[in-house]
């Protein structure tokens, strides 16, 4: 019954009644309400949660039910990838003239059509593995800002690692750069030190707002779990940064992390070239969801795509993801690729909890010969989602994956793959389902053999840092572990 009390002997008959059919009712039209527009496996966790614990089920459905954002954020969304479609009409077909075979292109097809970005040739892409140095880089190129500084990042802190990146930031307001800065609410709020971050920002001359805030008081109110999880750094339309970072010292600013040498590893790019402009139409269409302000003087002057010399041989196309779109195309991407794979996979997501739909992908690229490699950290940072993504290792064990366990104290938090010596992906999403539906996040599909190898060189260095997991030791592991990993996984999938 849906009352967590007994509705006889202590209530009259009516009521009694008139409960009991206010259950009945609930629950009818839960089976017809829940599954609409979800996964069923989404739905059916839902269902089981309101049917066996109904009044905390019934509660956490109203509050983590929903996960569209507003009409007005779905309008602005539309809004600019209509002016980007029209924009980038007048380049040739999709931007570019890659060589590449042709599922490639059918990818990056795909990309244009659900995230209206198109497929650019001639950039340049560095990859930095190390975490301070990718925030010296970002400070580096930051001290040289003439004209503007867009900057988002899920989660933001100062602190002894990040402090050189904000004083360069604060000093390019005070010179006259128009300096920009979001971050996730929720997500800078659970670490320490945010208020200290509010007051340098408000003591500063730069532009800053929270994302997706969570403020009733002020009228501002969605489901609580919903965040923003890209991170981008665009300095005068020249350079970019993106990967999988936030800004914040290795370790999270938690004194148990630092106790027990936990670090955070993690990949960032330095992009130069026409894929930077693509990156700001990100940065812009949530700073006008956050601000009501249109920076589309802006990227007038980017999105011509200018021919200049080009910085590099990297062919490349952004594909924003999240809840303003509801073609999850980052998911689309991901098994259109994994599909296409002829010879080699290699994988490395902080958070593995697949859908059916990639957890299939994955191991049917596995069972057809493909070699696929999946990088995972021994001990994860989240016990839920950890033991839910361990749930998913006997299957892929079963269909050949192999799989290496980072090792502890170390969170392996990058998030890319490889596929064939053809294409590598890198950015915010991790492979899992809250990144698929909740998340709003953004990759960056890399073409060519010498960005795969440089990619590759980075998975090597995993490899040799990792130890694999066999079958065999993975079925002896007790019970009890897989009575967690299975509840966990349940848990997963209520969305």
């Amino acid at each position: 019954m849906l009352w967590p009390f007994p509705l006889t002997g202590t209530l009259p008959t009516w009521l009694v009644f008139v409960l009991s059919a206010a259950d009945f009712i609930i629950r009818i039209l839960a089976l017809g309400i829940i599954p609409g527009n979800r996964r069923p496996t989404t739905a059916m966790a839902w269902l089981l949660g309101i049917f066996f614990i109904p009044v905390i089920g019934l509660i956490l459905f109203l509050l983590f039910g929903n996960f569209r954002l507003s009409r007005r954020r779905v309008e602005q969304q539309q809004l600019v990838s209509e002016r980007v479609r029209a924009r980038t009409s007048l380049l040739s077909d999709v931007g570019s003239v890659y060589p590449g075979p042709e599922w490639v292109r059918s990818a990056a097809e795909l990309n244009r059509r659900l995230g209206s970005i198109p497929m650019v040739d001639g950039n340049s892409v560095e990859l930095i593995p190390g975490y301070p140095d990718s925030i010296k880089a970002m400070a580096e190129e930051v001290r040289k800002a003439k004209r503007f500084i867009n900057a988002e990042f899920y989660i933001m802190s100062t602190d002894h690692v990040t402090d050189e990146l904000l004083t360069a930031l604060e000093e390019a307001a005070d010179r006259g750069v128009e300096v920009r800065v979001l971050f996730d609410h929720i997500g800078t709020l659970r670490v320490r030190g945010y208020s200290k971050l509010l007051k340098r920002l408000k003591a500063s001359r730069i532009q800053w707002r929270r994302m997706l805030p969570l403020l009733p008081i002020h009228g501002q109110w969605r489901r609580p779990d919903l965040r923003n999880h890209r991170k981008i750094m665009v300095i005068d339309g020249q350079v970019a940064f993106t990967g999988s970072q936030n800004l914040i010292e290795p370790s999270y600013n938690n004194p148990r992390h630092r106790k027990v040498g936990r670090e955070w590893v993690e990949l960032m790019a330095r992009l130069r070239g026409p894929i930077v402009p693509t990156l700001n139409v990100v940065f812009a269409t949530d700073w006008l969801s956050e601000t009501d302000e249109s920076l589309e003087a802006q990227l007038e002057a980017q999105l011509e795509l200018p021919a200049e010399t080009a910085p590099g041989n990297v062919t490349a196309q952004v594909v924003p993801s999240g809840p303003g779109f509801s073609t999850e195309n980052n998911l689309r991407l991901f098994n259109t690729l994994i599909y296409s794979a002829q010879h080699r996979i290699s994988i490395c997501s902080p958070y593995f909890v697949p859908d059916d739909s990639l957890l299939y992908a994955i191991t049917t690229a596995a069972q057809r010969g493909v070699d696929v490699e999946l990088f995972v950290s021994e001990k994860g940072d989240q016990f839920l989602v950890h033991h839910a993504q361990q749930s998913y290792y006997q299957a892929l064990l079963e269909a050949g994956v192999r799989i290496y366990l980072y090792k502890a104290p170390f969170v392996l938090h990058a998030k890319h793959f490889t596929v064939d010596d053809e294409v590598a992906v890198l950015g915010s999403s991790n492979m899992d389902m809250r990144s698929f539906s909740l998340n709003m996040e953004v990759s960056v599909m890399l073409l060519g053999a010498d960005i795969v190898n440089s990619m590759r060189a980075v998975e090597d260095t995993y490899r040799d840092i990792s130890h694999e997991l066999r079958l065999g030791d993975w079925m002896r592991r007790p019970l009890a572990a897989r009575y967690v990993d299975n509840v966990a996984r349940l848990t997963a999938t209520v969305q």
